[in-house]
């Protein structure tokens, strides 16, 4: 499947004020693999820049003023896009300009025309729920390197996004233990290596109270969604028996 990590940036907060996508950036994978075929754009907007959107993604109006207007890049962005999984953070922020920008310049499509769209955010909330779910907060929690990130970054973050995602929903999915095993139908695989003494060398951290309650709210919500047979409930009482 082939998946693209997206992000925008804008002069402001609401397109229906008449506010412009200034910057694309986009990370392709396939089979959640980085395949490097990336796209990246900067857009002349129809207006200047807030002020409080400067000091977020740093990107002034006079960089923006020798730069190509969104008309002039939708084929290609579309071409890019079409017919691709798009894993999005929030993404009716990121949707809801593009489709607005698409319509300003008198395309009748829209994106969820021609893609289908993952919202890493309600994963994350799904998945962490009572907890920060931004993606610095996110990098924190899955140890994820963001110390260049001093400036949010349409490319940058998408970059970010993808290890995000690939962590959120699994990491990777084949592992190779030591130098034997069987790789996928692709040939590819990943060695990890093997503890000698892995009693000796794991560090037992024990869960925060609040970890624990979050992890019970979850726990309360699967057993609501199957009817008291969630894993997580029927196991248990399959030990107190």
């Amino acid at each position: 499947m082939r998946q693209i990590v997206l992000d925008t940036e804008t002069t402001g907060l609401e397109p229906a004020q008449g506010h412009n996508v200034i910057e694309i950036g986009c990370v392709e994978m396939f089979k959640r693999r980085l395949t490097g075929n990336n796209y990246h754009q900067y857009i002349k907007p129809d207006r200047d820049s807030d002020e409080d959107a400067i000091r977020i993604h740093g990107i002034t109006n006079e960089f923006l003023a020798d730069k190509p207007k969104f008309r002039d890049i939708t084929a290609d962005f579309l071409e890019y896009i079409r017919g691709a999984e798009l894993i999005i953070h929030n993404a009716p922020f990121d949707i809801g300009f593009l489709n607005a920008e698409l319509k300003r310049n008198g395309c009748r499509e829209k994106v969820e025309d021609i893609c289908s769209v993952v919202d890493s955010l309600v994963l994350a909330r799904r998945k962490h729920p009572g907890q920060k779910n931004n993606l610095n907060a996110l990098c924190r929690r899955y140890g994820i390197d963001n110390s260049h990130r001093e400036l949010h970054g349409a490319l940058l973050d998408s970059e970010i996004l993808a290890d995000v995602y690939l962590m959120l929903t699994g990491g990777q999915t084949n592992l190779l233990l030591g130098q034997e095993g069987s790789s996928d139908s692709e040939g590819e695989s990943i060695s990890v290596r093997k503890l000698e003494n892995p009693a000796s060398n794991l560090k037992v951290i024990e869960p925060t109270p609040e970890e624990l309650s979050a992890h019970s709210e979850f726990v309360a919500l699967l057993d609501k969604k199957t009817g008291g047979e969630s894993l997580y409930t029927t196991s248990s009482q399959a030990a107190t028996e």
